[in-house]
C-alpha cells in the first residue's frame, strides 16, 4: 500500500508518521511518499521521518519527492496539508484583514477566503492527477479552509472520493471523555463515544455526546456551564450555552465576539503566524538534529493535537471496512434532508470501503441556520471565484460574507487581496 502526503515538507509530518507507525498491525503501509515544493524544508523533515521510521526497524519505507504526479501514482490514499504562500502567505493573510478594520485569521474572513483562493486550484489539480494515475484513490484534506476546499472538489472532482478532515472534534471529544472520567472515576474508550457535530467546518456546534449508546449530554452540557461560571474570563457566557443547549466552535468566537478579536488584532505582532514562525523555526532545527528520533515537546505549540489520530483513523476505518462514526466534511447528499444535497457539511459519517455516508441529522434551530446559510452563500461563490479567476464572484463573496468589508469598502479590499499573493493568483491577472 502507497500513502502519498502532498506537502510533506510541514512540520506536522513527524506526528502523521507516528501514527502509521502505531496502526501497523491494522493498516499494512508498504511506501510513504512525502512530497514538497520547498527541497530543504523535505530533506529535514523527510530525514527526520526516515530516522523515526528506521528505529522501529522500517515497516515501511519512506520515499521524498518534488514530483507531485510521480508522489501520487499508484497510491491508495493521498493526505494534502500544504499551504500555498507558506506561511508567510498566512501572516499576509492575517494582516490583510487588519489593514483594513476586518478578521484576519487563515480561515475565517478575508483571510480565509484569500487562503482559499490560492489554494482550491491547487487541490483541484491533485484531484486531477489522482484520477489520471491513481483512480480509485481516497483525498483525505487537511488543508484550511478544510470545508471550502472540499465544497470546491465535490462539485469539481465530484468523481474522486474526497473527504475534508479538522481536529477541532476529536479536541472536543477528547474533552468531554476527559471530564466524564473525572466525573465518573472510570476509564472511557473513545472509541465507545461518539461526539454529535453539525454545520460547517469552523463553523459548527456540538449538540449530543452518547457513550455506548446512552445519552450524556445533558451531564455534559451541565458541567460545561458550571466550569465557565468559575471561570474569571470564559470562553462564552454562562447563559450563552444555556440558551443554545449546544457546545459551539471555538471559531465562532469571531462572529460572536467580533470586537473582542478585533481587540485582539491591534495588540499585533505578533499574529498567531508570526507566533507559529518562531514556532518551526525551532522544531526545523530539531529535526535537522542527527540524533532524534521521536516528535519533539515543541510539537505541541505548534497547534493541530490529534492530528495524526485523525489521520490514521480516518484512513483505517476505509481500508478495514470498519464502519465507524468520524465528524468529517462530506456532502450533504440528504443526511439533512430539509438543506441542499449539495452543500458540504461538517457532520457525522460512517467511513467504509464503500465510500463515506453521512449519517441522518436534525437540521440546526434557526438562530444557527441563518449564519450557516450565509457563510455557505460566501462559500460557494469563493468556489466559483478560485475556479474561473471571477472578480464579480469575488466581490460577491465578500458582500455575503457577515464577517466582510461594508460594500462601498469592497473594491479597496478585493484589489489589496488579489495584489497582495499576485503571484499565486494568475486567473485574476489574464494579460
Amino acid at each position: 500500500m502507497k500513502v502519498a502526503v502532498i506537502g510533506g515538507g510541514s512540520t506536522y509530518t513527524p506526528d502523521l508518521v507516528n501514527g502509521f507507525l502505531s496502526g501497523m498491525e491494522k493498516f499494512p503501509l508498504k511506501e510513504l511518499w512525502l512530497m514538497d515544493i520547498d527541497p530543504d524544508r523535505l530533506e529535514i523533515v523527510g530525514g527526520f521521518a526516515k530516522r523515526m521510521v528506521n528505529v522501529r526497524g522500517d515497516p515501511f519505507e519512506v520515499v521524498l519527492s518534488t514530483d507531485q504526479q510521480e508522489c501520487v501514482s499508484g497510491a491508495s490514499y493521498v493526505a494534502t496539508q500544504l499551504r500555498v504562500g507558506q506561511m508567510e502567505g498566512r501572516r499576509r493573510d492575517e494582516y490583510l484583514g487588519k489593514r483594513h478594520g476586518l478578521i484576519g485569521q487563515e480561515t475565517t474572513g478575508v483571510g480565509g477566503m484569500a487562503m482559499a483562493l490560492r489554494t482550491i486550484p491547487v487541490i483541484l489539480k491533485i484531484a486531477e492527477d489522482m484520477r489520471e494515475l491513481a483512480p480509485g484513490a481516497m483525498l483525505a484534506n487537511f488543508t484550511n479552509p478544510s470545508g471550502l476546499v472540499t465544497q470546491a472538489l465535490s462539485k469539481y472532482a465530484p468523481d474522486v472520493l474526497a473527504v475534508g478532515v479538522c481536529n477541532v472534534a476529536i479536541g472536543v471529544k477528547t474533552m468531554i471523555l476527559s471530564q466524564l472520567e473525572q466525573a465518573t472515576g472510570k476509564s472511557l474508550d473513545p472509541k465507545r463515544a461518539e461526539l454529535n457535530t453539525l454545520g460547517l467546518n469552523h463553523l459548527s456546534w456540538h449538540r449530543g455526546f452518547t457513550v455506548d449508546g446512552e445519552d450524556v449530554w445533558p451531564q455534559v452540557i451541565e458541567r460545561y456551564i458550571s466550569t465557565l461560571r468559575t471561570q474569571e474570563e470564559p470562553e462564552w457566557e454562562p447563559h450563552t450555552i444555556e440558551s443554545l443547549k449546544m457546545i459551539p466552535n471555538y471559531y465562532l468566537q469571531y462572529f460572536y465576539h467580533t470586537d473582542r478579536k478585533l481587540a485582539e488584532q491591534e495588540k499585533w505582532p505578533p499574529s498567531r503566524a508570526e507566533e507559529v514562525m518562531e514556532i518551526e523555526k525551532n522544531l526545523m532545527r530539531e529535526y535537522a538534529n542527527s540524533s532524534l528520533l521521536e516528535p519533539p515537546a515543541g510539537l505541541m505549540m505548534r497547534g493541530g493535537a490529534h492530528y495524526s489520530i485523525v489521520a490514521t483513523q480516518l484512513l483505517n476505518a476505509h481500508y478495514n471496512d470498519l464502519g465507524e462514526v468520524h465528524v468529517v466534511n462530506i456532502r450533504n447528499n440528504g443526511g439533512v434532508k430539509e438543506w441542499p444535497a449539495d452543500w458540504v457539511l461538517e457532520m457525522p459519517a460512517k467511513i467504509g470501503r464503500k465510500g463515506v455516508e453521512p449519517l441522518p441529522a436534525e437540521p440546526l434551530p434557526p438562530m444557527c441556520f441563518g449564519l450557516i446559510a450565509q457563510v455557505k452563500a460566501y462559500e460557494l461563490l469563493t468556489v466559483e471565484a478560485a475556479v474561473h479567476g471571477d472578480r464579480e464572484a469575488a466581490y460577491q463573496a465578500l458582500l455575503a460574507h457577515p464577517l466582510g468589508p461594508k460594500a462601498d469598502q469592497i473594491p479597496a479590499v478585493l484589489e489589496d487581496m488579489l495584489e497582495t499573493h499576485r503571484n499565486y493568483l494568475p486567473r485574476f491577472w489574464k494579460e
